[in-house]
């Protein structure tokens, strides 16, 4: 029957039976390209010898079919595209060939995670034994760069009148080195770094300034920096002080000028000294002096001669050995330390000037050197000091006592040279600067130890 325009023809039952036999053998070919994806899925496929994705073959073209009826032309669009699930298999044979080209994922493993927690608690254990080990040495370490503390304000509540002398140029530090001299601070850093932190930078008026032992270094410096502090026409001699220093220091508190003073201190026969004395050195008795306002140089050097005069009677020296006295005193003054050693070290000088104990005579007192170099605040010299015979002052080279004085006793060291503890003692060494001890040997053996004892001390307190 004709077909009508505008109507699809009814297909035969041998239209139908091709189509059928065509989509079948379109499911075939299908299935076989399924099966080597399914292969590479099976098998290990090769890491690619370069990075770079070769690019995919195109996909043939459809075979044009082979029945030309109008119900092969109905499933011509069927067989000609994939169906859905061969896309699906296509897609997913791609995307396992990408993931085939990638490097293997490594599982993580909690095992290395167990063993850096375990190495961290062993070297905090070990950190925390090492501490505790080293506690005491750490604290020990730490106060001796820092030194000592600061005084409490309960410590400070017993402390005692004092008076201190501040010289014309000190600084800082000089000034700290004073008030731990005469106790007045606990120890130097707490001091100076006081200092060092104070805006504006204090300012100090030489002169005697009024304060306490045993005070905190900010009460210190707050009452030296007070002017009701500082004394008017009051002078602080300290024992062992130099001649030239002590005239600075009348100077400063005083109105006198020191040029006057000097001038004065070099009419020698002015003031009663021994024949032998040049100077005024050992007959400015150390003590705090207050004048009244205008006196004039030489009152004021007179003032101090005459009360070491008063000393010297005070002693039972008599007249004739005041010039011997006063020169052995003034060498315990600046070679002895603590109170006691005074009469030891009295002992030792006395027994080497016996020829009987101590042949060559030779006092070897390196503060007699120092003095006879200028260094008047120093009691250590080097080898060549020792080694220069044309210093008037060396005991190394020239036998007894000095020449001189090498400072201005006080009466401890002059009741030393009088009264000297008995002892074969031939040598001594301050193995501690700190404290001041002393050690006294009889023999060369027990002094070598001692001198090893003091350098020890010296390499671990540099």
């Amino acid at each position: 029957m004709p077909s009508t325009p505008g109507e699809q023809p009814i297909p035969s039952r041998r239209s139908l039976r091709l189509a059928q036999q065509a989509q079948e053998e379109a499911e075939r070919s299908a299935n076989e390209a399924a099966e080597p994806v399914a292969a590479a899925e099976s098998e290990p496929v090769p890491e690619p010898a370069s990075a770079t994705v070769p690019e995919e073959a195109p996909e043939p073209e459809p075979e044009p079919a082979a029945e030309s009826d109008e119900v092969q032309q109905l499933f011509a669009a069927d067989a000609t595209e994939p169906s859905r699930a061969d896309q699906r298999a296509a897609s997913r044979a791609r995307r396992r060939a990408e993931i085939a080209g990638e490097p293997p994922r490594e599982k993580k493993s909690h095992k290395g995670a167990w063993g850096c927690l375990i190495a961290l608690v062993v070297i905090l254990a070990l950190l925390a034994a090492g501490g505790f080990a080293l506690r005491d040495p750490i604290t020990q370490l730490i106060a001796s760069v820092q030194g000592p503390a600061d005084y409490t304000a309960e410590e400070a509540a017993a402390g005692t009148e004092t008076m201190i002398m501040i010289h014309s140029g000190d600084s800082g530090s000089d000034i700290a080195d004073t008030l731990v001299g005469e106790d007045v601070v606990k120890g130097y850093t707490a001091f100076y770094k006081l200092l060092l932190a104070t805006s504006p930078e204090p300012v100090f008026q030489p002169g005697a300034y009024q304060l306490k032992t045993k005070m905190t270094a900010a009460s210190a410096l707050e009452t030296l920096l007070d002017p009701a502090s500082k004394l008017d026409q009051t002078v602080v001699i300290p024992e062992g002080t130099a001649e030239k220093v002590v005239l600075e220091s009348l100077s400063e508190g005083t109105e006198i000028p020191l040029a006057d003073l000097q001038a004065a201190a070099a009419n020698v026969g002015d003031y009663g000294l021994p024949a032998e004395a040049t100077t005024l050195e050992g007959f400015l008795f150390p003590a705090t002096y207050t004048f009244t306002p205008g006196i004039t140089a030489s009152e004021a050097i007179k003032t101090l001669v005459d009360r070491q005069f008063e000393a010297l009677d005070s002693a039972g020296v008599a007249p004739e050995n005041r010039w011997s006295t006063i020169v052995l005193a003034s060498l315990i003054q600046r070679e002895a330390g603590l109170r006691d050693d005074y009469y030891r070290v009295s002992r030792v000088f006395l027994n080497r000037l016996d020829p009987a104990q101590w042949e060559s005579g030779l006092l070897q007192s390196d503060a007699t050197v120092a003095y006879g170099t200028g260094n008047t605040h120093l009691v250590t010299t080097t080898d060549a000091e020792r080694n220069d015979a044309g210093n008037l002052y060396n005991t190394y080279a020239r036998k007894g006592l000095p020449v001189g004085p090498i400072s201005n006793p006080g009466d401890l060291a002059i009741d030393a040279a009088l009264n000297p503890d008995d002892g074969p003692w031939l040598f001594f060494v301050t193995w501690n600067l700190d404290s001041g001890e002393t050690i006294f040997s009889t023999t060369v053996q027990e002094h070598d130890a001692a001198v090893v004892k003091w350098q020890d001390w010296m390499r671990e307190n540099r």
